[in-house]
């Protein structure tokens, strides 16, 4: 049995389950990132991912022994990823999940004060215990408060009796009005009684019945990855490192909102309580496509000075013309003495694209994977 098959068999290791963690709109399958770094690597490499997502590829090279780095923007998804990286303890998270739990009750005010959505979207119990978690969980610097509310984001939403609200999407925060709406119009408009603590204590129980996972010295950076990518690049000259393997999928033009779709997620991470547009060039649908062209020109640039001459380039993108014609034509002119291979992904009903993992069956137009090799 190969590596990969061993770690991935199942839910029966440590690493099966933290592989799976975190549920994210747009993301590599697991088997797929064990599958490529297995493949284009081996054992001490190291590789980087600067469109990480919720760090598959991050995870599957820390776990297969390659120094591995990733970026990412997304706080949801860095979250994710640097948390299955490293979790915290076991008792250490359910002694805070019981302490955010008995501070509950001083938020019945700010309870009350909240928009509709979230008194149809969750009962009283549930809305007291995240706003205790959203106001006193310091997520950004303390692993285990880290490690709690990447528990809690996972079971932020979804169907009823798998999540903390009423009946949602895992993946995907629906919008306010749409939400409430179809709650009512489908006489759903009260939400389930759920005791939070006792919920997210079972999960955890599940999470870590096999252990922690074994991560060589990987780890994921929140940021926007053009402006993290100077500073890394500086250092892995200096430093004379060279990575061998960059393993990412950046971003399609004007396809997913990754923001915008996470709204209810980024609201228990400080954001508004309510979806916004957002500012950022680099962090909404990427509608404009010059900005779209810059941003890979630019990520893939800085990347093409840290990669050894004998290094594999693999870029899953989407097959629209403007963003598979972009990505290749970049790629080609950063990396002009690799070899590239075209590998369409052909979409059938069955296929596990990235964004059907969770229950998205509408209809995309397919994935390629474009892999420079030198």
């Amino acid at each position: 049995m190969l590596v990969k098959e061993k770690i991935l068999h199942g839910f029966d290791t440590a690493e099966s389950r933290w592989a799976r963690f975190g549920p994210y709109y747009a993301m590599f399958p697991v088997d797929f990132a064990f599958d490529v770094v297995e493949k284009y690597s081996k054992e001490g490499d190291f590789i980087i991912d600067p469109f990480a997502g919720r760090c598959s590829s991050i995870f599957a090279g820390g776990v297969l022994g390659r120094n591995s780095l990733g970026i990412e923007i997304n706080p949801v998804g860095w979250l994710y990823g640097t948390v299955k990286l490293s979790p915290a303890k076991k008792d250490d998270v359910i002694d805070r999940l019981l302490e955010i739990y008995g501070k509950r009750d001083a938020f019945q005010d700010m309870a009350l004060g909240m928009p509709e959505f979230y008194h149809i979207c969750y009962c009283n119990e549930v809305l007291r215990f995240l706003l205790s978690a959203r106001t006193y969980l310091d997520w950004e610097n303390n692993n285990i408060d880290a490690t709690l509310m990447s528990i809690i984001l996972i079971y932020l939403h979804g169907k009823i009796g798998e999540g903390l609200s009423n009946q949602m999407r895992m993946t995907k925060s629906m919008g306010m009005n749409y939400s409430v709406n179809w709650w009512k119009n489908n006489n759903m408009a009260v939400p389930p009684e759920i005791n939070p603590c006792e919920f997210l204590i079972k999960k955890i129980d599940w999470r870590y019945a096999k252990g922690l996972p074994q991560v060589c010295d990987s780890k994921v950076l929140f940021g926007d990855s053009s402006v993290q990518l100077v500073d890394i690049a500086r250092r892995s000259i200096e430093n004379n490192i060279k990575f061998s393997l960059l393993f990412t999928s950046p971003p399609y033009c004007a396809v997913t909102n990754y923001h915008a779709d996470q709204w209810l997620r980024l609201w228990m991470l400080g954001g508004s309580d309510s979806p916004k547009a957002i500012q950022d060039k680099h962090k909404g649908r990427f509608a404009n496509k010059q900005e779209y062209y810059e941003l890979l020109d630019n990520v893939f640039g800085l990347c093409s000075k840290m990669m050894a001459k004998k290094s594999t380039i693999y870029v899953r993108t989407d097959k629209r013309e403007f963003t598979f014609k972009s990505t290749l034509e970049i790629l080609q002119k950063r990396f002009p003495k690799h070899n590239v291979q075209i590998v369409e992904k052909p979409l059938t009903e069955l296929s596990k694209t990235q964004t059907k993992l969770f229950g998205d069956k509408s209809m995309k137009p397919g994935e390629v994977d474009i892999i420079l090799t030198r």
